[in-house]
């Protein structure tokens, strides 16, 4: 049997690390504005995420940082300066993220197409 330790955590597949990677509410989004733009700084983040505050945002893009999906860059300016992007590993799931965003789609249609009961 297959066991992964990342992170202080014991993972009996791949399949289980990459959900523990890109799950939650907020990191499908935040890759996805940064596949469509990039860099970002993080108040056009927050323009593109209205419903996140600033410190639940911040903390989605440190995970992302510290699992190598995002890399910062931080200039030596007044005020401080930080950017955001996607790494190469980041960039390579352009197809996850494309394909659970045409899922969420066919999705809504399906639901939508439910009758609605009276």
């Amino acid at each position: 049997m297959l066991l992964i330790n990342y992170k202080e955590t014991k993972y009996y597949n791949s399949k289980d690390l990459a959900l523990s990677v890109i799950g939650g509410r907020w990191k499908i989004p935040i890759i996805w504005h940064l596949l469509q733009e990039t860099p970002l700084r993080l108040n056009q983040l927050e323009k593109k995420l209205p419903d996140i505050n600033q410190r639940m945002l911040i903390r989605q893009l440190r995970e992302l940082e510290e699992d190598h999906i995002v890399s910062r860059t931080v200039y030596p300016v007044v005020p401080p300066k930080v950017e955001y992007s996607l790494t190469e590993i980041g960039k390579d799931l352009e197809p996850v993220v494309n394909g659970i965003c045409n899922w969420g789609d066919e999705y809504l249609s399906f639901l939508q197409s439910i009758p609605k009961e009276q």
